[in-house]
């Protein structure tokens, strides 16, 4: 028998032909792979969920950090002769607040000073003012008025010895104290 060259290279053509069909993978087997392994959109969702849990985690402990800076502030500044705190000093004092309303068993006292500049009544009635407005604004974010006592040293306890702005300024101050 004795065979053409084309007729060879035919049957050479459907004999490859017949073992590439063969050695593909059937339907039966396809979806025990796809079982085994995590759709695409499984896996997507997987590692969003993952992402937003390790975003909160970073959050709370962003949020763990700024209170507990917050409630190391314990000392709140006041401009000449005036009996408000500050605007910026809302956000700490609001974090005090919230510790009391949280821990109904502690205690604090607010200690009022004033610079020696006025007299003695003036600046133990000022001091007296400054404490009572910071107290009455942890009262209003959730304190309890029996958690907080007041003091007034006016000008008696300096923070500075000094007689100059800088002094004065870091005598004119509420102190948030912990008996």
């Amino acid at each position: 028998m004795k065979f053409s060259q084309s007729t060879k290279f035919a049957l050479l053509f459907v004999t490859l032909f017949s073992l590439a069909a063969c050695s593909s993978t059937s339907e039966e087997a396809a979806p025990e792979v796809v079982a085994e392994t995590e759709s695409g959109i499984d896996a997507t969702t997987r590692r969003a969920q993952e992402l937003a849990a390790e975003a909160a985690a970073r959050a709370a402990a962003a949020a763990e950090r700024i209170a507990a800076a917050a409630l190391s502030t314990t000392v709140f500044y006041f401009e000449f002769d005036v009996s408000e705190f500050r605007s910026a000093d809302r956000d700490v004092l609001t974090f005090h607040a919230r510790d009391l309303a949280a821990n109904s068993n502690k205690r604090i006292r607010l200690e009022g000073h004033a610079d020696e500049r006025g007299t003695r009544e003036y600046n133990l009635a000022l001091g007296e003012r400054r404490a009572e407005g910071i107290q009455n604004y942890l009262i209003v974010n959730g304190a309890s008025r029996s958690q907080i006592e007041i003091v007034s040293y006016g000008e008696e306890q300096p923070a500075d010895r000094g007689s100059n702005d800088r002094a004065y300024q870091q005598n004119r101050r509420v102190q948030i104290v912990t008996p």
